[in-house]
This record gives structure tokens, sequence and C-alpha cells, in this order.
């Protein structure tokens, strides 16, 4: 089946194109109880997703004292989280086809929440990595499920806002994340606090509960397996690779490789190199976190109205242009603290917003049979690939100055994203096909 014919919007009567919302948060308003209680389940798990997941980079100053652990060894433990994450997205996508959406984010909730808390319990570091790369299989689970639900609960019109708003939970989770360790660490030694920490991100579970009670299934997805139950056969993930599909899927996967590898680029080297090269000791520090902490939240927001507004494509295009001059920006210019410390609002604006339309983009781009699975692989195929940039810097930059393998590599990743985006149709406003 040819995607591209999937792309009508909405229309009136007079045959004009249906407009959004008026203003950032008018599309809420016009919500039924069913849409708001799916809102806010893949909100806030979305958030207490993010909390357990920011866990570990505030304790692993800690871990290194405590069991004297290189930074190759403490390194690993992210990327291993990111890679069974990507696994996990996949696998996810996969089974919300199967057995349901709001199945599917229980399961991920439970699984990450399980599995931050036997972090706690970690008794050496192998013990740790193993329940950290298992932790990660359900915080890339819960992001599929959760964009996938509410991409398809909310009209087409509000869409981008609404998956937008729900992206913005990351910021919120990273921030009490930041609270808690800060909240722990001041009660508790370090080598008790990390666990007690850990042991935290249990929280979330029963979360699971309301999920069960009060969030349906969307009708879409109802009425498929429905059709599907009457045909007497079921949709494979593999149709994402199948003809009138695997270009989209192709470019899709490439578009998210180009923003995540862009991400982690920026922001797993960028503190390292202002603390060496430039030599600036606010990075790190609470004060700095926060501006960027807010600056993401607001990027989030606005991104996600933006989309909305003027298309996916620009939106994509203009962030992208935007996350390079910041990346050029820290890397070619001498600046003081104060300077940083304001230049933190746009980083986290530009690097985290660019992410607001990317759950509605995905949920538009496939049809409802492989719409999990193709959102699942198309972005833990680019979380797949984009973590591995953070390393590929590290051998560049053994041969060039840090910052310009920074920003080399962020501008090639950014430079993907727009290339990918202009060969993809625009999708504002699309109904869902199944």
């Amino acid at each position: 089946m040819n995607t591209e014919a999937h792309y009508a919007s909405k229309t009136l009567d007079d045959g004009t194109a249906e407009a959004a919302s008026d203003g950032m948060f008018g599309w809420y308003r016009h919500t039924s109880g069913s849409e708001r209680r799916a809102f806010w389940s893949c909100k806030i798990g979305y958030a207490l997703d993010a909390m357990d997941t920011q866990f570990l980079s505030f304790v692993i100053p800690t871990l290194i004292a405590t069991w004297s652990l290189s930074k190759g060894e403490a390194g690993l433990i992210g990327t291993v989280t990111l890679l069974t994450s990507a696994l996990g997205g996949w696998v996810a996508g996969i089974l919300s086809d199967r057995i349901g959406r709001v199945k599917t984010l229980q399961i991920t909730i439970l699984w990450f929440a399980f599995f931050t808390l036997v972090c706690a319990f970690a008794q050496n570091y192998g013990q740790l990595l193993i329940a950290r790369g298992l932790m990660g299989f359900g915080f890339g689970g819960e992001w599929t499920a959760g964009a996938v639900l509410i991409g398809e609960v909310i009209r087409p019109r509000d869409r981008g806002k609404a998956v937008g708003m729900v992206q913005a939970g990351w910021a919120i989770g990273w921030a009490v994340s930041a609270g808690l360790y800060t909240l722990v660490f001041s009660l508790l030694p370090g080598d008790m606090a990390w666990r007690a920490l850990f042991a935290l991100g249990v929280l979330p579970a029963p979360f699971v509960i309301f999920i069960r009670r009060f969030v349906e299934e969307p009708e879409v997805h109802k009425q498929h397996k429905q059709r599907e139950t009457e045909a007497g056969h079921s949709s494979s993930f593999l149709e994402i690779f199948g003809p009138g599909i695997w270009l989209t899927t192709l470019r899709t996967a490439i578009l998210a490789t180009g923003t995540q590898g862009g991400y982690y680029a920026i922001t797993t080297w960028l503190p390292t190199y202002l603390k060496t090269e430039q030599h600036l000791s606010v990075v790190g520090t609470g004060g700095y976190l926060a501006v960027v902490i807010a600056g993401s939240y607001a990027g989030y927001l606005c991104g996600a109205f933006l989309s909305d507004r003027f298309g996916r494509k620009l939106n994509f295009i203009a962030f992208s242009i935007a996350s390079m001059a910041i990346a050029l920006l820290y890397t070619r210019v001498p600046m003081s603290n104060a300077m940083l410390l304001m230049l933190g609002f746009p980083l986290g604006f530009f690097a985290s917003g660019i992410f607001a339309g990317m759950g509605a983009f995905m949920t538009e781009l496939f049809p409802t049979r492989m719409r999990g699975s193709g959102q699942g692989f198309c972005y833990n195929f680019g979380r797949a690939v984009g973590a591995t940039f953070p390393f590929l810097i590290g051998f560049v930059a053994q041969k060039m100055p840090l910052g310009i393998a920074i920003g080399t590599f962020a501008a090639a990743a950014y430079g993907v994203v727009i290339l990918a985006a202009l060969t993809l149709p625009e999708t504002r406003g699309a109904q869902l096909k199944s």
C-alpha cells in the first residue's frame, strides 16, 4: 500500500483545511474525559520514565568512588541502557500492535520501575550493568507505547500539541530526579544514598493501577483489531519493510538517527569540553542544570505548538538549524560563566524541542495495523545509532580538538535531519488510516 495516500487532511464542510485550536493549550478544552485520562497517563508515565532513567547520571560520581570504576566502565552503563532501550522500544511497538497500546504501556512501566529497584540491590559493577540494561528495555518501550496511544486518541488538528506536551514530561521527570537526588544525598551518606535513590524508582509501579482502571484503548485500534478478527488474519511487524512502505520506514529511521545523534553529541560531550578546554566552573552546577531543564521544557511546549501551526517538516528543519547554530556557538566562541549560564536555556530549548513533533509525525506516517511496529522501529533505530555518536566523537577527538569534533558531528547529524525531513511527506492534520 502506498502511504502517500494516507495523508489527506481533515476538511470542513466548505472544503478548507481544519485549523488548529487557538493557543498552545486551547485544544485541551475540547477533549473528552477519556482523552484527558489518556493524555495524563502518557505524560505522567513518560515523566516517571525520565525520572528513573536520569537517576544514573547523578550517581555516577558516587559509583566511581565506591567501586573504583574507570570512566569507561561508568560510561558503559549508560551505553548499555541506551542500546537495550532501543531493542525494548521496537519490541514494545510490536506488542502494542498485537495486544494493545494500553496493556503495553502498563507492562513497560512496571518493567522499568521493577528493574530500577533491582539496581538498588546490586552488589558489584556486573550486577548493576545487567540490572540497568534490563531497566533500559522498559524505558525504551514506554515511549513507544505512550506516543502511539496519545497519537491515536487526540483529533488530527491538535495531535502535535498533545503528543509534544506528553514528550515534555521528560523535562519534568528530569527535574524531579534532580530534586530527589539533592534531597536523598543531603540526608544519607553517599554509599547508602545511591541505593536509596534507585529504590525510589519503584514509585511509578502503583500508577499502573490508574492506567488499568481508567484509560481505554484507542477507538481506531479497537476497530482495526475487530476487522482483523473478522477477516481471520493478523498483520506482521515485517510489513514496515514491505512494498509501498519500506521507503517511508527508511527515511523516518534516518530522521530519528539525526535528531538523536545530534542530541547525544551535544549533551554528552559539551560539559566536558566547557570544563576542560574553556575552564568554566558553572558547568554541572545546579543553577546551570536548572536553566537547561527549563529551556528543555519550554522547547517541548513551543515545538509541539509550532508543529501543529506550521507543519512537522518545517518544525524539524527550523529546530535543526537552530541546534546547529547553538553547537557551533558553544564550540567556537569563547565565553564566560555568565554567558554560559544564559546560553543554557536555548541549548535545552532547541536540542530537546526538536523531539516535540516526532511522536505525532510517526503516528501519522504509518497505518494502524503497523503503527506501533513502525514507530517503535524507526525511533529506536535512531536511538541505537545515535548512541554511537558520543563514542565516535571521543575517538575522533584523539586526533582533533574536542570542540571541532562536537561541532562536526552535531552539524552532520542535524544536516541529516533536514535532508530526511525534505524527502518525507507533510502529515499535519492527517487522518489516521488502518
